[in-house]
């Protein structure tokens, strides 16, 4: 049987504990929390292989909060602080809605303008409380763009590549004033 390449994904950060139990509040790094911190789930921290099993998870104010079998108490929580956790999954897998991306298929992402112009890389995807944003590698220089429509018209896994709209100031620092 041919085994299925796999990649390591980032799906969250423990941040503080949270009670007395072992709870963490974790800051969530995937579009699937649900299916990544379900009860019986197992997550690794980065870069230890030490795998933690979640036991229970809930959502509190916005904040979700998560107990592994691995962690007893509070001083366990307290020392996972910091710590990122992964997931391998199959390196083809790809979201069920086509106008969705997982980070890991938009980092490293030619960017071009409108007219084909190269313009710099995706270095990374924030999400904000209102939308995502593309951290875009100019010269050397970060831009940061909201990933909506009107100002990423294109993405094209296949092609590497996406499309930024030519906005002055965009990706640029030396936007010209509107007279």
């Amino acid at each position: 049987m041919e085994q299925q390449a796999t990649v390591e994904v980032v799906v969250g950060r423990v941040g503080r504990a949270h009670g007395l139990r072992g709870d963490v509040v974790v800051e969530v790094r995937t579009d699937e929390p649900d299916e990544r911190f379900d009860v019986g789930a197992t997550v690794c921290i980065e870069g230890t292989r030490r795998e933690l099993t979640v036991t229970r998870s809930r959502w509190a104010r916005g904040s979700l909060i998560v107990a592994f079998k691995e962690v007893a108490d509070r001083n366990g929580a307290e020392e996972l602080r910091g710590s990122v956790l992964v997931v391998d999954v199959e390196a083809d897998e790809e979201p069920a809605d086509p106008e969705e991306f997982w980070d890991r298929q938009l980092r490293g992402l030619a960017v071009v303008d409108e007219s084909g112009q190269a313009r710099g890389t995706v270095k990374d995807i924030l999400h904000m409380p209102a939308q995502d944003v593309l951290v875009i590698d100019v010269d050397g220089d970060e831009h940061l763009v909201p990933f909506v429509r009107q100002l990423v018209p294109t993405v094209d896994v296949a092609a590497g590549q996406i499309v930024v709209a030519s906005i002055p100031g965009l990706l640029d620092d030396d936007a010209e004033e509107a007279r």
